[in-house]
């Protein structure tokens, strides 16, 4: 048989007969014999396969020399393959040593200056020894045999089968083989034949095409081709399915453009133009102060949003950013009001006290007033409940004429409430500062962050450790939200924190802000507050014409010292909010009463008293002392009791709910009391034959702490030496083994509870005088100060 394919070139097509691809015989004769020296052909990148007809561009002077010289003795050559195509010049080591006998059928001189080479292989041969290099390379070739397969062989021949379905196949996916190329394979009889161009033709790799030569056994080779064809057809399989997919997808595409386009030319014809919502953000950013960074962003999101259709699922999120950043105060501030004196006025008239907290802010806006600008601090106000911190920063917003945001921190524990979420996540939004810092519509609001020691963390992150850099004026100018992914300048918002108990708060947050304590209310002060705020805030709550409703004075301090116990005034206003829905009913009923309560009416709207102040009743009895007590609702007085008896062998025994720095005191007092019997006027014998058990009344309530330490020495002293402690005096300090008394804390409270008891002289550290000086005079009238350094000059004041 005789397959015919022109050369693709014109002007050689015009000037050549047709060139056979395939020999007309499954073998063809050799001229030479094993062990002749021929010529050596080196390719690159090309095998050449026994009975297959491949054009060869020929341009070293070496090789044309070769072929011209060949085909004019119309002899044979050996075709191999160079290992590196680099090499010019190639010698015997730069060839694989497998290669293929070949004559030329046609030298072709091309309009271009090159020269093409018809080779037409023969059999497979290896390269022996090289004889000569000049002027070109010839070595000894050793013929290689080759194993067929018989020709009744119904395993080759469906193999032979397999083999031309699935070469067609890949022909017709490839679009890179000449349609010929499938002519040609239906046609070609001889299996070897077709296995050999099927090896020459396919895009198999250089590596496999060596192993397919080297291949004795046909049947094995036909086998290696079948496996090579079968990822070949794969592959185009995979890579058809992928073209197919990216077709539809760039279809789908250009339909929804087309649509769009479509849209907006309707749009246009009914006169609405571009979509609504970007034309409005286009119109709000047309106002906006911000820099240039935050404009080239926003021009850049913009555009994509335009670009991008209403159908697609991320156009409503790219809107919803947009419309955030848009909608935010950028450099929008507002005015500071600078009028030292009705900023007095405004924080007096709102709250009663809390003289250090109002200093600060006064301080605060002369500087301001001033400077004209400053870095705002971060104030934290921690105290007990219900004194007014919360309510302190909306007053503080009025004074400096800012706008007021609160945001709770209570039981945050997810720290993208702080910085938000990034915007690849579903339902992603901005975090709380940024989302309060817009409803605002200020950069510079009093923003209070409340309940700032009742954060937790878990695996969500720390919510704290996020506030770090909202909290630090060297670092919140260029504050950064997941969300937002723009810096935003928290620098001029007011930040305000309120915490009851600051010991839960991390060092590095603590280390951040100006700590302020608002202490809890005296009585006096409760007073103040209840007459001037919580009862014409009630009256006017429940309906009470102003005239309808007096409560006096006297009865206020009842309800405070029998029905309420606590730091703040949230329970008294609620007591006070009890007392008017009576009144209100009674008005209902009666419209001509007028309510003017007295300490002696109260049982009638509250009921009975709940709880009783102490009041001092110790006198006439020896080894009882009063001491003084901080506790989160104010102070009280402690009474701390001893008793000694004879027994066998000495012990102390302690009662009455005491921790572990309260038992310590005890020991502490008893050991020095051993120490110094003799200075203290007791006799060392009775301490060593005698027990003692030290009392403290109310033993369901738990007492801890140092400051009761002196008082417990002084009831040692006195049970020991059967003297009787001076009449209405109390003291407070902690001790220690060289005798030095030292200060505690919560002097405020505990002095206003000794006089409220009776108390006529308190013993304290003479370290606590400062403390002392920092209370009201008019609260400290009728008591008398002992201001000492040893504890037995507090002994020999109290035991005469």
């Amino acid at each position: 048989m005789q397959i015919e394919q022109f050369l693709m070139d014109d002007t050689i097509e015009s000037q050549s007969n047709m060139i056979p691809l395939m020999a007309d015989d499954d073998e063809v004769p050799l001229e030479c014999n094993d062990g002749d020296t021929l010529p050596v052909l080196p390719l690159r990148n090309m095998v050449l396969f026994p009975q297959v007809v491949m054009p060869v561009n020929v341009g070293r002077k070496k090789s044309l020399r070769i072929v011209r010289e060949v085909y004019q003795k119309e002899g044979e050559l050996f075709v191999g393959t160079q290992i590196d195509a680099t090499v010019e010049d190639p010698k015997k080591p730069d060839l694989w040593q497998i290669g293929t006998i070949a004559r030329i059928v046609r030298i072709l001189e091309m309009p271009d200056g090159t020269t093409t080479v018809i080779l037409q292989g023969k059999k497979r041969a290896t390269m022996g020894e090289c004889v000569s290099e000049i002027p070109y390379m010839t070595a000894r070739i050793h013929i290689l045999e080759e194993k067929v397969p018989e020709d009744d062989n119904r395993v080759f021949t469906a193999l032979v089968e397999a083999l031309k379905e699935l070469a067609i196949r890949i022909i017709k996916g490839s679009g890179s083989i000449p349609d010929e190329a499938t002519f040609a394979i239906r046609n070609i009889e001889q299996p070897v034949a077709m296995i050999n161009f099927i090896c020459t033709n396919f895009s198999i790799s250089l590596e496999d095409k060596l192993k397919l030569l080297q291949t004795n056994d046909v049947n094995k080779r036909g086998y290696m081709l079948l496996d090579l064809l079968t990822k070949e057809s794969q592959l185009l399989e995979i890579k058809a399915a992928i073209q197919s997919k990216a077709r539809m997808g760039m279809d789908q595409q250009q339909r929804e453009y087309y649509l769009q386009q479509q849209m907006k030319t309707i749009q246009e014809e009914l006169g609405s133009g571009e979509d609504q919502e970007v034309k409005a953000i286009k119109e709000k950013a047309a106002g906006k102060k911000w820099d240039d960074k935050v404009k080239e962003v926003f021009e850049k999101e913009l555009a994509k949003l335009e670009r991008m259709p209403n159908s697609a699922p991320e156009y409503s999120i790219q809107l919803n950013y947009l419309e955030t950043v848009v909608n935010l105060p950028w450099n929008e501030y507002t005015k500071d009001n600078f009028d030292l004196k009705k900023a007095q006025k405004i924080l007096d008239r709102d709250h009663f006290g809390l003289e250090k907290v109002k200093e600060r802010i006064i301080e605060h806006l002369a500087v301001l007033k001033l400077k004209g600008d400053m870095k705002s601090p971060i104030i934290c106000l921690y105290g007990p409940p219900g004194v007014g911190k919360t309510s302190l920063g909306k007053s503080i917003a009025e004074t400096l004429n800012r706008k007021y945001i609160r945001m709770s921190l209570g039981g945050l524990h997810d720290e993208a409430e702080i910085r938000g979420h990034r915007r690849t996540y579903i339902g992603a939004m901005p975090g709380r500062i940024i989302q309060n810092i817009n409803k605002a519509g200020s950069s510079n609001p009093v923003f209070v962050l409340d309940e700032i020691d009742k954060m937790s963390n878990d695996f969500k992150g720390d919510p704290s450790s996020a506030l770090l850099e909202v909290l630090d004026p060297e670092q919140n100018n260029a504050f950064h939200d997941n969300f937002l992914d723009i810096d935003f300048d928290l620098s001029k918002v007011l930040f305000i924190a309120t915490a009851n108990n600051i010991g839960s708060i991390s060092q590095p947050l603590l280390d951040r802000m100006e700590l302020i304590e608002v202490n809890g209310y005296i009585a006096e002060e409760k007073i103040e507050i209840a007459t001037r705020h919580l009862i014409p805030k009630q009256m006017e709550a429940h309906g009470i014409a102003k005239g309808k409703c007096k409560i006096s004075k006297a009865a206020v301090r009842e309800i405070i010292e029998k029905y309420t116990r606590e730091s703040g005034v949230r329970e008294l206003d609620r007591v006070i909010a009890k007392i008017m829905r009576k009144v209100a009913k009674a008005i209902a009923n009666d419209e001509n009463y007028v309510a003017n309560i007295k300490p002696e009416e109260l049982k009638e709207y509250l009921g009975t008293s709940r709880y009783e102040h102490d009041v001092y009743d110790i006198s006439g009895y020896y080894g009882v002392v009063t001491g003084l007590a901080w506790t989160s609702v104010g102070g009280e007085i402690l009474y701390i009791e001893t008793s000694t008896h004879k027994d066998k062998g000495a012990k102390l025994t302690l009662t009455g709910n005491l921790g572990d720095v309260m038992k310590e005191s005890a020991m502490l007092a008893l050991e020095y009391a051993k120490s110094h019997a003799a200075e203290l006027g007791i006799d060392p014998a009775d301490m060593e034959e005698q027990s003692v058990h030290v009392h403290v009344p109310e033993g369901a309530i738990p007492k801890d702490g140092p400051s009761a330490g002196i008082a417990i020495l002084t009831s040692l002293v006195s049970s020991f030496t059967k003297k009787k402690v001076k009449e209405r005096l109390a003291m407070t300090g902690e001790i220690t083994l060289r005798g030095k008394l030292l200060p505690v804390g919560g002097i405020k409270e505990k002095v206003l509870a000794a006089k409220r008891a009776g108390i006529k002289e308190i013993i304290l550290c003479v370290d606590n005088k400062k403390d002392i000086e920092d209370i009201t005079p008019e609260y400290l009238k009728g008591l008398t100060f002992h201001f000492v350094r040893d504890m037995q000059e507090a002994v020999r004041i109290a035991i005469p």
